[in-house]
Protein backbone atom coordinates (compact mmCIF):
# COMPACT_ATOMS: atom_id res chain seq x y z
CA UNK A 1 0.00 0.00 0.00
CA UNK A 2 1.93 2.97 -1.37
CA UNK A 3 1.21 6.70 -1.00
CA UNK A 4 -0.07 7.00 -4.58
CA UNK A 5 -2.72 4.35 -3.79
CA UNK A 6 -4.45 6.83 -1.51
CA UNK A 7 -7.55 7.99 -3.41
CA UNK A 8 -10.24 8.93 -0.87
CA UNK A 9 -12.32 10.69 -3.51
CA UNK A 10 -12.63 7.33 -5.32
CA UNK A 11 -13.14 5.19 -2.25
CA UNK A 12 -16.74 4.09 -2.92
CA UNK A 13 -16.01 3.47 -6.59
CA UNK A 14 -13.01 1.28 -5.72
CA UNK A 15 -15.00 -0.65 -3.12
CA UNK A 16 -17.82 -1.27 -5.62
CA UNK A 17 -15.32 -2.57 -8.17
CA UNK A 18 -13.75 -4.88 -5.60
CA UNK A 19 -17.09 -6.34 -4.56
CA UNK A 20 -18.13 -6.80 -8.20
CA UNK A 21 -15.11 -9.03 -8.90
CA UNK A 22 -16.35 -11.74 -6.50
CA UNK A 23 -20.09 -11.20 -6.08
CA UNK A 24 -21.13 -13.34 -9.06
CA UNK A 25 -19.16 -16.30 -7.68
CA UNK A 26 -21.06 -16.09 -4.40
CA UNK A 27 -24.37 -15.69 -6.23
CA UNK A 28 -23.60 -18.89 -8.14
CA UNK A 29 -23.50 -20.63 -4.75
CA UNK A 30 -26.98 -19.28 -3.86
CA UNK A 31 -25.62 -16.75 -1.38
CA UNK A 32 -28.07 -14.04 -0.27
CA UNK A 33 -27.47 -10.34 -0.93
CA UNK A 34 -24.38 -9.33 1.03
CA UNK A 35 -24.10 -6.74 3.71
CA UNK A 36 -21.25 -4.41 2.75
CA UNK A 37 -19.31 -2.63 5.47
CA UNK A 38 -17.03 0.21 4.29
CA UNK A 39 -13.89 1.35 6.07
CA UNK A 40 -12.85 4.81 7.17
CA UNK A 41 -11.04 6.31 4.21
CA UNK A 42 -7.94 7.24 6.21
CA UNK A 43 -6.13 6.41 9.48
CA UNK A 44 -7.48 2.85 9.45
CA UNK A 45 -4.33 0.70 9.73
CA UNK A 46 -3.17 -0.14 13.24
CA UNK A 47 -0.05 -1.84 11.88
CA UNK A 48 2.60 -0.69 9.42
CA UNK A 49 6.14 -1.58 8.46
CA UNK A 50 8.76 0.27 6.46
CA UNK A 51 12.23 -0.45 5.20
CA UNK A 52 14.95 1.93 6.37
CA UNK A 53 17.00 3.59 3.62
CA UNK A 54 20.45 4.98 4.44
CA UNK A 55 21.99 7.59 2.17
CA UNK A 56 25.12 8.98 3.81
CA UNK A 57 23.96 10.73 6.97
CA UNK A 58 20.33 10.69 5.84
CA UNK A 59 17.88 8.06 7.05
CA UNK A 60 14.39 7.63 5.67
CA UNK A 61 11.47 5.23 5.93
CA UNK A 62 10.73 3.83 2.48
CA UNK A 63 8.56 1.38 0.57
CA UNK A 64 9.01 -0.25 -2.83
CA UNK A 65 6.78 -0.96 -5.78
CA UNK A 66 6.82 -4.64 -6.70
CA UNK A 67 7.76 -3.74 -10.29
CA UNK A 68 10.65 -1.49 -9.15
CA UNK A 69 12.22 -3.25 -6.16
CA UNK A 70 15.41 -1.15 -6.30
CA UNK A 71 13.74 2.28 -6.33
CA UNK A 72 12.84 3.41 -2.78
CA UNK A 73 9.77 5.60 -2.28
CA UNK A 74 10.32 7.93 0.65
CA UNK A 75 7.46 7.91 3.18
CA UNK A 76 6.99 11.39 4.57
CA UNK A 77 3.26 10.86 5.14
CA UNK A 78 1.22 7.68 5.51
CA UNK A 79 -2.52 8.54 5.52
CA UNK A 80 -3.50 4.86 5.77
CA UNK A 81 -1.85 4.59 9.18
CA UNK A 82 -3.52 5.24 12.51
CA UNK A 83 -3.21 8.71 13.96
CA UNK A 84 -0.60 7.35 16.39
CA UNK A 85 1.54 6.01 13.54
CA UNK A 86 1.21 9.17 11.49
CA UNK A 87 2.20 11.39 14.41
CA UNK A 88 5.29 9.26 15.12
CA UNK A 89 6.78 9.00 11.65
CA UNK A 90 8.82 12.19 11.52
CA UNK A 91 9.80 12.47 15.23
CA UNK A 92 10.99 8.87 15.25
CA UNK A 93 12.84 9.23 11.95
CA UNK A 94 14.63 12.34 13.22
CA UNK A 95 15.66 10.65 16.48
CA UNK A 96 17.00 7.61 14.67
CA UNK A 97 18.87 9.69 12.11
CA UNK A 98 20.57 11.69 14.84
CA UNK A 99 21.65 8.69 16.92
CA UNK A 100 24.54 6.59 15.59
CA UNK A 101 23.87 3.70 17.98
CA UNK A 102 20.23 3.36 16.95
CA UNK A 103 20.87 4.08 13.28
CA UNK A 104 23.73 1.69 12.53
CA UNK A 105 22.61 -1.27 10.39
CA UNK A 106 18.92 -0.59 11.08
CA UNK A 107 16.98 -1.97 8.12
CA UNK A 108 13.29 -2.13 9.10
CA UNK A 109 10.81 -0.40 11.41
CA UNK A 110 7.45 -1.90 12.44
CA UNK A 111 4.57 -0.13 14.18
CA UNK A 112 1.73 -1.63 16.24
CA UNK A 113 -0.83 0.88 17.54
CA UNK A 114 -4.26 1.06 19.15
CA UNK A 115 -7.39 3.18 18.85
CA UNK A 116 -6.41 4.96 22.09
CA UNK A 117 -3.04 6.01 20.66
CA UNK A 118 -0.72 3.51 22.33
CA UNK A 119 2.13 2.49 20.05
CA UNK A 120 4.87 -0.13 20.02
CA UNK A 121 7.81 0.22 17.62
CA UNK A 122 10.10 -2.66 16.64
CA UNK A 123 13.53 -1.76 15.26
CA UNK A 124 15.13 -4.57 13.25
CA UNK A 125 18.89 -4.72 12.65
CA UNK A 126 21.62 -6.50 10.74
CA UNK A 127 23.86 -6.52 13.83
CA UNK A 128 23.95 -7.71 17.42
CA UNK A 129 22.39 -5.32 19.93
CA UNK A 130 23.97 -4.48 23.29
CA UNK A 131 23.46 -2.49 26.48
CA UNK A 132 24.37 0.75 24.71
CA UNK A 133 21.47 0.14 22.33
CA UNK A 134 19.10 -0.48 25.25
CA UNK A 135 20.13 2.78 26.92
CA UNK A 136 19.46 4.80 23.77
CA UNK A 137 16.19 2.99 23.02
CA UNK A 138 15.04 3.76 26.56
CA UNK A 139 15.52 7.47 25.84
CA UNK A 140 13.37 7.12 22.71
CA UNK A 141 10.63 5.42 24.74
CA UNK A 142 10.61 8.25 27.24
CA UNK A 143 10.87 11.01 24.66
CA UNK A 144 8.07 9.76 22.37
CA UNK A 145 5.97 7.97 25.01
CA UNK A 146 6.03 4.70 23.09
CA UNK A 147 7.25 1.13 23.63
CA UNK A 148 10.39 -0.05 21.83
CA UNK A 149 11.70 -3.50 20.92
CA UNK A 150 15.01 -4.27 19.22
CA UNK A 151 15.46 -7.33 17.03
CA UNK A 152 18.31 -8.94 15.16
CA UNK A 153 18.93 -12.53 14.15
CA UNK A 154 18.32 -14.72 17.21
CA UNK A 155 17.94 -11.68 19.47
CA UNK A 156 15.04 -9.73 20.95
CA UNK A 157 15.52 -6.87 23.42
CA UNK A 158 12.39 -5.51 25.09
CA UNK A 159 12.85 -2.10 26.69
CA UNK A 160 9.59 -2.17 28.68
CA UNK A 161 6.77 -4.30 27.19
CA UNK A 162 6.31 -6.26 23.97
CA UNK A 163 2.55 -5.70 23.69
CA UNK A 164 -0.09 -2.99 23.50
CA UNK A 165 -3.53 -3.01 25.09
CA UNK A 166 -6.46 -2.41 22.76
CA UNK A 167 -10.06 -1.68 23.77
CA UNK A 168 -12.74 -2.50 21.21
CA UNK A 169 -16.42 -1.61 21.42
CA UNK A 170 -18.71 -4.51 20.52
CA UNK A 171 -22.45 -3.93 20.71
CA UNK A 172 -21.92 -1.18 23.26
CA UNK A 173 -19.61 -3.21 25.48
CA UNK A 174 -15.86 -2.53 25.85
CA UNK A 175 -13.56 -5.52 25.37
CA UNK A 176 -9.89 -5.37 26.32
CA UNK A 177 -7.16 -7.21 24.44
CA UNK A 178 -3.49 -7.71 25.10
CA UNK A 179 -1.93 -7.61 21.61
CA UNK A 180 1.63 -8.99 21.46
CA UNK A 181 4.10 -7.76 18.91
CA UNK A 182 4.45 -11.07 17.06
CA UNK A 183 0.84 -12.29 17.12
CA UNK A 184 -1.62 -11.78 14.28
CA UNK A 185 -3.79 -8.71 14.90
CA UNK A 186 -6.66 -7.58 12.68
CA UNK A 187 -5.06 -4.50 11.06
CA UNK A 188 -8.20 -2.37 10.71
CA UNK A 189 -9.57 -1.91 14.25
CA UNK A 190 -12.72 -0.08 13.17
CA UNK A 191 -13.72 -2.90 10.82
CA UNK A 192 -12.65 -5.45 13.40
CA UNK A 193 -15.30 -4.08 15.75
CA UNK A 194 -17.86 -4.40 12.97
CA UNK A 195 -16.82 -8.00 12.24
CA UNK A 196 -17.10 -8.94 15.91
CA UNK A 197 -20.62 -7.49 16.10
CA UNK A 198 -21.60 -9.27 12.88
CA UNK A 199 -20.33 -12.62 14.15
CA UNK A 200 -22.23 -12.21 17.42
CA UNK A 201 -25.41 -11.22 15.58
CA UNK A 202 -25.28 -14.42 13.53
CA UNK A 203 -24.22 -16.77 16.32
CA UNK A 204 -27.03 -19.04 17.45
CA UNK A 205 -27.86 -18.33 21.05
CA UNK A 206 -27.72 -21.86 22.38
CA UNK A 207 -27.12 -23.93 25.47
CA UNK A 208 -24.70 -25.99 23.39
CA UNK A 209 -21.00 -25.41 22.75
CA UNK A 210 -18.77 -23.66 20.20
CA UNK A 211 -15.58 -24.94 18.59
CA UNK A 212 -13.28 -22.19 17.35
CA UNK A 213 -10.31 -22.91 15.07
CA UNK A 214 -7.48 -20.40 14.53
CA UNK A 215 -8.53 -18.38 17.58
CA UNK A 216 -5.35 -16.27 17.74
CA UNK A 217 -5.33 -13.97 20.76
CA UNK A 218 -9.05 -14.53 21.36
CA UNK A 219 -10.26 -11.69 19.13
CA UNK A 220 -13.57 -13.43 18.29
CA UNK A 221 -13.49 -15.84 21.23
CA UNK A 222 -14.19 -13.19 23.86
CA UNK A 223 -17.43 -11.71 22.41
CA UNK A 224 -18.70 -15.05 21.05
CA UNK A 225 -18.35 -16.68 24.48
CA UNK A 226 -21.49 -14.82 25.59
CA UNK A 227 -23.59 -16.72 23.05
CA UNK A 228 -22.67 -20.29 24.00
CA UNK A 229 -22.64 -22.54 27.03
CA UNK A 230 -18.94 -23.26 26.59
CA UNK A 231 -16.22 -22.55 24.01
CA UNK A 232 -13.31 -24.76 23.00
CA UNK A 233 -10.84 -22.50 21.18
CA UNK A 234 -7.74 -23.79 19.40
CA UNK A 235 -4.59 -22.09 18.14
CA UNK A 236 -1.12 -23.38 17.27
CA UNK A 237 0.92 -20.23 18.09
CA UNK A 238 2.39 -20.17 21.60
CA UNK A 239 2.57 -16.36 21.64
CA UNK A 240 -1.08 -16.02 20.62
CA UNK A 241 -2.26 -18.72 23.02
CA UNK A 242 -0.56 -17.02 25.99
CA UNK A 243 -2.16 -13.71 25.04
CA UNK A 244 -5.55 -15.40 24.63
CA UNK A 245 -5.32 -16.75 28.18
CA UNK A 246 -4.48 -13.26 29.45
CA UNK A 247 -7.43 -11.83 27.52
CA UNK A 248 -9.85 -14.23 29.20
CA UNK A 249 -8.73 -12.85 32.55
CA UNK A 250 -8.88 -9.23 31.38
CA UNK A 251 -12.49 -9.70 30.24
CA UNK A 252 -13.59 -11.95 33.13
CA UNK A 253 -14.61 -14.78 30.78
CA UNK A 254 -14.99 -18.13 32.51
CA UNK A 255 -16.54 -20.48 29.95
CA UNK A 256 -13.61 -20.80 27.48
CA UNK A 257 -10.89 -23.43 27.33
CA UNK A 258 -7.88 -23.12 25.01
CA UNK A 259 -6.01 -25.98 23.36
CA UNK A 260 -2.76 -25.41 21.48
CA UNK A 261 -3.55 -27.47 18.39
CA UNK A 262 -3.44 -26.91 14.66
CA UNK A 263 -6.73 -27.26 12.78
CA UNK A 264 -5.60 -30.56 11.28
CA UNK A 265 -4.84 -31.88 14.79
CA UNK A 266 -8.28 -30.85 16.04
CA UNK A 267 -9.79 -32.85 13.19
CA UNK A 268 -7.75 -35.90 14.19
CA UNK A 269 -8.71 -35.53 17.86
CA UNK A 270 -12.45 -35.14 17.22
CA UNK A 271 -12.45 -38.02 14.74
CA UNK A 272 -10.74 -40.23 17.31
CA UNK A 273 -7.76 -40.80 15.03
CA UNK A 274 -5.11 -39.64 17.48
CA UNK A 275 -4.69 -38.72 21.13
CA UNK A 276 -2.82 -35.58 22.14
CA UNK A 277 -0.99 -35.02 25.41
CA UNK A 278 -1.90 -31.33 25.07
CA UNK A 279 -5.55 -32.34 25.60
CA UNK A 280 -4.92 -34.44 28.72
CA UNK A 281 -5.39 -31.41 31.00
CA UNK A 282 -8.36 -29.99 29.05
CA UNK A 283 -11.14 -29.04 31.46
CA UNK A 284 -13.79 -30.18 30.84
CA UNK A 285 -12.51 -33.20 28.84
CA UNK A 286 -13.03 -33.19 25.10
CA UNK A 287 -15.78 -35.82 25.23
CA UNK A 288 -17.86 -33.62 27.55
CA UNK A 289 -18.33 -30.87 24.95
CA UNK A 290 -21.61 -30.69 23.05
CA UNK A 291 -20.26 -28.92 19.98
CA UNK A 292 -22.96 -27.61 17.67
CA UNK A 293 -21.32 -24.54 16.07
CA UNK A 294 -17.87 -24.07 14.57
CA UNK A 295 -16.18 -20.72 13.99
CA UNK A 296 -13.16 -20.46 11.69
CA UNK A 297 -10.91 -17.57 10.69
CA UNK A 298 -8.18 -19.33 8.69
CA UNK A 299 -5.12 -17.94 6.90
CA UNK A 300 -5.29 -16.97 3.23
CA UNK A 301 -4.95 -20.59 2.09
CA UNK A 302 -8.36 -21.36 3.58
CA UNK A 303 -9.36 -24.72 5.07
CA UNK A 304 -7.77 -28.01 4.07
CA UNK A 305 -10.11 -30.77 2.94
CA UNK A 306 -10.08 -32.60 6.28
CA UNK A 307 -11.01 -29.47 8.25
CA UNK A 308 -13.70 -28.60 5.70
CA UNK A 309 -15.23 -32.06 6.18
CA UNK A 310 -15.04 -31.63 9.95
CA UNK A 311 -16.98 -28.35 9.70
CA UNK A 312 -19.74 -30.11 7.77
CA UNK A 313 -20.59 -32.08 10.92
CA UNK A 314 -21.79 -28.93 12.75
CA UNK A 315 -25.25 -27.38 12.71
CA UNK A 316 -23.78 -23.94 12.03
CA UNK A 317 -20.54 -22.79 10.42
CA UNK A 318 -19.38 -19.21 10.96
CA UNK A 319 -16.50 -18.43 8.61
CA UNK A 320 -14.41 -15.25 8.42
CA UNK A 321 -12.11 -15.20 5.40
CA UNK A 322 -9.40 -12.86 4.16
CA UNK A 323 -9.37 -14.57 0.74
CA UNK A 324 -12.66 -14.82 -1.19
CA UNK A 325 -11.16 -17.27 -3.69
CA UNK A 326 -10.23 -19.94 -1.14
CA UNK A 327 -13.50 -19.30 0.70
CA UNK A 328 -15.43 -20.01 -2.51
CA UNK A 329 -13.50 -23.25 -2.97
CA UNK A 330 -14.40 -24.31 0.60
CA UNK A 331 -18.05 -23.34 0.10
CA UNK A 332 -18.39 -25.67 -2.85
CA UNK A 333 -17.84 -28.54 -0.40
CA UNK A 334 -19.81 -27.03 2.47
CA UNK A 335 -22.91 -26.52 0.33
CA UNK A 336 -23.25 -30.29 0.05
CA UNK A 337 -24.56 -30.21 3.62
CA UNK A 338 -25.22 -26.53 4.44
CA UNK A 339 -26.99 -23.51 3.00
CA UNK A 340 -25.56 -20.00 3.08
CA UNK A 341 -27.70 -18.00 5.49
CA UNK A 342 -25.76 -14.72 5.49
CA UNK A 343 -22.92 -13.08 3.57
CA UNK A 344 -20.97 -9.95 4.46
CA UNK A 345 -18.05 -8.05 2.95
CA UNK A 346 -15.78 -6.02 5.24
CA UNK A 347 -13.40 -3.59 3.56
CA UNK A 348 -10.48 -4.22 5.92
CA UNK A 349 -7.95 -3.16 3.27
CA UNK A 350 -9.12 -0.04 1.39
CA UNK A 351 -7.35 0.86 -1.85
CA UNK A 352 -6.23 -2.77 -2.37
CA UNK A 353 -7.86 -5.78 -4.04
CA UNK A 354 -8.15 -7.60 -0.70
CA UNK A 355 -11.63 -8.15 0.72
CA UNK A 356 -12.60 -9.72 4.04
CA UNK A 357 -15.71 -11.91 3.97
CA UNK A 358 -18.10 -13.28 6.57
CA UNK A 359 -20.34 -16.30 5.94
CA UNK A 360 -22.93 -18.02 8.10
CA UNK A 361 -23.98 -21.50 6.98
CA UNK A 362 -26.80 -23.60 8.47
CA UNK A 363 -27.07 -27.36 8.06
CA UNK A 364 -29.75 -28.27 5.54
CA UNK A 365 -32.86 -29.46 7.32
CA UNK A 366 -31.79 -27.92 10.63
CA UNK A 367 -34.68 -26.43 12.60
CA UNK A 368 -32.45 -24.28 14.79
CA UNK A 369 -32.87 -20.59 13.97
CA UNK A 370 -30.40 -17.76 14.30
CA UNK A 371 -30.93 -14.48 16.18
Amino acid sequence: MLPNDYQPERYQELLNEKVATVLSDFKALDAPEPQIFPSPTHSFRMRAEFRVWHDGEDLNFVMFERERPREPIKISAFPFGSEAIQSLLEPLRALLQGNAILRTKLFQVEFLSTLSGECLVTLIYHRKLDEAWTQEATKVEQSLQIKVIGRSRGQKLVVSDDWVTETLQVDGHPLTYKQPEQAFIQPNATLNQVMLSWACAHAQNTDRDLLELYCGIGNFTIPLSKHFRRVLATEVSKVATRAAQDNLVLNKVGNVAFARLAAEEVTQALNGEREFRRLKSLEPPLNDYDLATVFVDPPRAGLDEGTTRLCQKFNQILYISCNPLTLIDNLRFMRETHRIEALAFFDQFPYTHHLECGISLIRRGSHESTN
